[in-house]
């Protein structure tokens, strides 16, 4: 059976987004995210859907792609609709066969999700940004590191510092 994984890029004050985008542009944290989720499902709110399809006009590509939302009559543009968490992640685990399933987020969609998944894959951006979504804490005594790769930004391109970062749940 596949693990439930929330991915997600994180600043050191916990933000993710500002006004439904993100913040910092790092090329090679889109590569990590890209290469970590092609071929897998991949789960989100409605709000960070529309915020894909903004940047690159359409679905991720190669990924069956799967909205939260309680509008049922939305577009998703071929995308699966559904109206809550919990049928969003069976329709996830289902299509998965036996695969990893992602969690893209919103911030609530992430709050909503961290404690159902077993896997975090965290960027974390070693910057402060002011925002308005940040990414629930990350408590230490139900996630134990288990990777981590360090990287260099370019201040001359206004990239930050950044780790690749993989937390997995303390089993008992």
């Amino acid at each position: 059976m596949g693990l439930c994984s929330i991915i997600a890029a994180v600043a050191e004050n916990g933000v993710i987004g500002k006004d439904n985008d993100l913040i910092w542009y790092i090329p090679e944290d889109l590569k990590y995210f890209k290469s970590t989720t092609s071929g897998k499902p991949v789960v989100m709110g409605r709000k960070t859907f529309e915020s894909i399809v903004d940047r690159i006009g359409k679905p991720l590509p190669g990924r069956r792609n799967i909205i939260i939302t309680r509008q049922s009559d939305y577009d998703g543009l071929g995308a699966d609709i559904c109206p809550d968490i919990a049928t969003a992640l069976f329709t996830a685990k289902q299509a998965a066969n036996g695969d990893d399933v992602f969690v893209l987020g919103g911030a609530q969609i992430y709050a909503e999700t961290i404690n159902l998944c077993d896997r975090l894959y965290i960027t974390e951006v070693h910057q402060s940004y002011e925002g308005d979504s940040t990414f629930p804490t990350i408590d230490k005594t139900i996630w134990q590191e288990t990777s981590r790769e360090k990287h260099k930004g370019d201040a001359d391109k206004d990239i930050p510092d950044y780790s690749f970062v993989i937390y997995d749940r303390y089993t008992d």
